[in-house]
């Protein structure tokens, strides 16, 4: 079943622009979620809004939005007043200017999204300006409303859609500076740069998602069906790795590990050994012999 859009508006360029519907490319739905019950009744618990004064329960009705301006001071913002605050990117995705994706820094990237055309309307116009991105090899940075937040976002050409990235503000993401400077300047030796190098060389492979399984989500499954079946399972506890005492010596066993993971030729098997032909003196003698 298709998700609902998050999002309905126009896609503009220029002077062109097309109904489109924008609808998250991911989906958490699929993972295990747990209730939390009272133990010893089985019930649901729910979560109430209490006054941290009076401790007691606060109705739908009653409560409301606080900006703190100071200790214990607070402007109250109604939800009228929010949703009255309407910019031109409320329902209007412009696309401001192109760029190569190379330029954008991963960091930057956050939640994925489909852009479609919302109707055959809205179809022409839309692949025009698909087909335009994907002969420039370019990528468009635009502007959307999403939750009552402006939201830069970069679009992609994808298949006969376009990919939608929301792209966090510089104020969203943290300098590497305060972490990176901590590590210290390291002069790697040649040999076990060279080692390490070999390494990695013997795991290149080509990246396939569907390769890579949700462990924790798997033993949740099994865990789950033990106990409706009344069956004890146990989990193998994993410990910590342990540092290397000598790096030089885990570079050189790693490598014979990865090395013994190569596959093999299969061994040649080795050739019957040669029947050769009696002389016909010797054969002939034989059969005399048998024949006595």
């Amino acid at each position: 079943m298709a998700a609902r859009p998050s999002w309905r508006g126009y896609l503009k360029l220029s002077l062109v622009s097309c109904a489109v519907e924008l609808y998250p490319a991911s989906t958490r739905s699929d993972k295990i979620s747990f209730h939390m019950l009272n133990r010893e009744t089985g019930n649901r618990l729910r979560q109430q809004m209490i006054d941290e004064k009076t401790h007691k329960p606060v109705d739908t009705d009653d409560r409301v939005k606080g900006y703190e301006v100071g200790k214990r001071q607070y402007i109250t913002v109604e939800d009228e007043e929010l949703e009255a605050i309407e910019i031109e990117s409320t329902k209007t995705m412009e696309i401001e200017s192109f760029v190569s994706e190379e330029e954008i820094d991963p960091i930057y990237l956050d939640g994925a999204h489909y852009l479609v055309p919302e109707d055959k309307v809205a179809e022409e116009a839309f692949a025009v300006i698909r087909d335009a991105m994907q002969a420039k090899k370019m990528v468009g940075i635009a502007r959307v409303v999403l939750h009552q937040r402006e939201r830069i976002m970069m679009l992609a050409p994808r298949d006969r859609g376009l990919l939608a990235i929301t792209i966090r503000y510089p104020y969203e993401v943290r300098e590497a500076d305060p972490y990176f400077d901590k590590i210290p300047k390291t002069k790697v030796p040649a040999e076990m740069l060279d080692i390490a190098s070999d390494i990695i060389e013997r795991k290149v492979a080509k990246f396939d998602p569907k390769t890579y399984e949700d462990r924790y989500e798997t033993a949740l499954t099994e865990l789950l069906q033990a106990k409706k079946a009344g069956r004890k399972i146990t989990h193998k506890k994993i410990g910590e790795p342990k540092p290397a005492g000598n790096l030089m010596d885990a570079l050189k066993k790693s490598l014979a590990g990865e090395s013994g993971r190569r596959s093999r030729p299969a061994a040649r098997a080795k050739p019957a050994p040669r029947r050769t032909r009696a002389p016909a003196h010797r054969t002939k003698a034989n059969r005399a012999r048998k024949r006595a």
